[in-house]
């Protein structure tokens, strides 16, 4: 039989071909389990009929105010309802949603804010006087509507109304504006700011589906998971845990401030037993002053990316009783679609050794169609032995549709049919990859490349230091080396930059030990937790455009 014969009379039809959307998901659990508690924020808890039922109105209300099917609708919060609200309720409408990094400051919102057209902005009113700042130069500034969350600080109100007035102008029996198509923009999410050059994301319909379907298979998310709020839904729409945790039927626990307090407290008391954290967050946990830790009365399991984590932090938090998987995520892939997948014969290991596989971001998941780590240019694959550095190249249908407005840094990001991650890694003989190191934070010394990631994990491991950087800093001899910053573990005595350096020359080759250690009082860090190393670059007095001294001497 010809394949032409499969393609005769059976055809694409409303029975067997639906664009795929993550807001499905809400119906179905709504429908299923409309009594489960959704959403515990506080002294609140709110019912999946209830959910649904607020984020249909929150759709209607926004079309009943002019927003149309393409339209961006902002909002600046932190983990709140009203932030979960809006992942379907903006969506529902048609819009697109643009969840806004409150940690930026009044300048950089207002480059997204004109660069997105944005033309709704939901505010929490503890940025307010952020908000009115960042719209004063505003040309054509969005309307305003002001969240009033029970559990935000007090602040002035700045918008024509109030979310909860809005939610009243809905209908809730409005049937939502589904998409056309799934590869529609269901999202903006602007990049970090680690490197200071934010550009706008646009994931589909289609690839946060998936990517929410994803993350409960490649984590294996149980049934009901109760799953706390420490990963911003800013973030890449919160990994599309917004959507995934609502596919699973789940209980959202709404943490607005990240402590490691609140961390043991909403695990004691709300039960959650599932939460995702970047490794500055894992080593505040794994450093929590004795009275503000709480013994845990079951297994938490923590899904932790961004910068990565310190085999040493892993190695602490597990035995506190965490059960830690480590991923590798990017906003242009909508969450972390590779990670350290557990062997079983690594249960036999010692500790540290499981601590350091674990450290590695591992394989592609499932729904990740091709990882490669290869040279960029040439595009040919590097040899597995754990020491040849190459790009991180992805590609899949969860992967963005490109940069809002940027065709060349969409074509430069797609360049030979495989998205450019930016990040350097080696791949392993068993396979698992290994990021060594940024692109621009791999530090060339004297024609000799040093991974700050490898001198930030011996950092870590001294017994006071909270969190290290290393950056590159300007040398008239070597053209660049390394220099440290550190944030120091409360209450402990500081050391001095001379013991600091002594505890690096002991574990490293000395072209790689730090020639300068600065203390710091808090890193910079992002809405995510990474820490900005532009700023420290700026503070090192780092040029990005220096020479590379290729053909200078080895170092002693």
């Amino acid at each position: 039989m010809s394949a032409q014969a499969y393609g005769q009379g059976l055809d694409r039809t409303p029975a067997n071909h639906v664009p795929l959307s993550p807001l499905r998901f809400l119906d179905r659990s709504a429908a299923v389990y409309p009594d489960r508690v959704a959403l515990i924020h506080g002294g609140l808890r709110q019912t999946w009929a209830q959910t649904r039922e607020r984020c249909y109105r929150l759709a209607s209300a926004l079309v009943g105010r002019g927003v149309r099917r393409g339209d961006t609708v902002s909002i600046i919060a932190p983990n709140t309802p009203a932030m979960l609200e809006a992942h379907f309720g903006v969506p529902l409408a048609g819009a697109v949603l643009n969840a806004i990094n409150c940690r930026l400051d009044a300048d950089g919102i207002a480059f997204i804010l004109k660069h997105g057209e944005c033309k709704l902005l939901l505010v929490d009113r503890e940025f307010a006087p952020l908000v009115a700042k960042a719209i004063s130069g505003l040309e054509v500034p969005p309307v305003l509507v002001d969240i009033d969350d029970p559990e935000s600080p007090p602040g002035r109100a700045i918008g024509v109304t109030d979310y909860e007035s809005l939610l009243a102008e809905g209908d809730p029996s409005f049937e939502g504006v589904m998409p056309l198509d799934e590869w529609e923009a269901i999202a903006l999410n602007y990049t970090s700011g680690t490197t200071g050059d934010p550009k706008g994301v646009v994931p589909s319909h289609r690839g946060t589906y998936l990517m929410s379907l994803l993350q409960l298979t490649d984590w294996a998310v149980p049934r009901a998971p109760v799953y706390l709020w420490t990963l911003p839904m800013f973030h890449a729409n919160g990994w599309c845990f917004t959507w995934a945790i609502t596919a699973a039927a789940g209980t959202h626990v709404c943490l607005r401030k990240v402590t490691a307090r609140g961390i043991f407290d909403a695990i004691a008391e709300h039960g959650a037993d599932h939460f995702c954290a970047a490794p500055t967050v894992m080593a505040m946990l794994a450093n929590a002053p004795q009275e503000e830790r709480k013994t845990l009365p079951r297994p938490v399991r923590v899904l932790t990316a961004g910068s990565p984590p310190p085999a040493a932090v892993l190695e602490a938090i597990a035995a506190m009783g965490f059960d830690v998987d480590h991923v590798y995520g990017i906003t242009e892939a909508s969450g972390t679609p590779v990670s350290c997948a557990w062997q079983p014969a690594w249960d036999a290991l010692p500790a540290g050794k499981r601590a350091g596989l674990q450290a590695r971001q591992g394989v592609r998941a499932a729904t990740l169609e091709g990882l490669m780590v290869a040279d960029p240019e040439s595009m040919r694959p590097v040899p597995h032995d754990g020491e040849t550095p190459g790009e991180l190249l992805l590609r899949g249908n969860t992967v963005m549709k490109g940069y809002l407005k940027n065709p060349e840094s969409t074509r430069r990001a797609f360049a030979g049919g495989w998205f450019h991650t930016g990040d350097v890694a080696v791949v392993h003989p068993d396979g698992y990859v290994q990021i060594t190191d940024r692109s621009k934070d791999v530090i060339i010394s004297g024609g000799e490349n040093i991974s700050s990631v490898e001198v930030e994990d011996v950092l870590h491991r001294h017994p006071q230091v909270l969190h290290a950087a290393v950056v590159a800093q300007p040398d008239d001899k070597w053209g660049e080396v390394p220099c440290a910053f550190i944030e120091l573990k409360p209450g402990v005595p500081a050391p001095t930059e001379a013991e600091i350096i002594a505890f690096c020359r002991e574990r490293l080759a000395h072209f790689k030990t730090p020639r300068r250690v600065l203390f710091m009082k808090a890193m910079p860090k992002t809405g995510t937790g990474k820490i900005q190393k532009f700023k420290l670059r700026e503070a090192a007095g780092s040029r990005e455009a220096i020479t590379r001294l290729a053909q200078a001497p080895a170092h002693e």
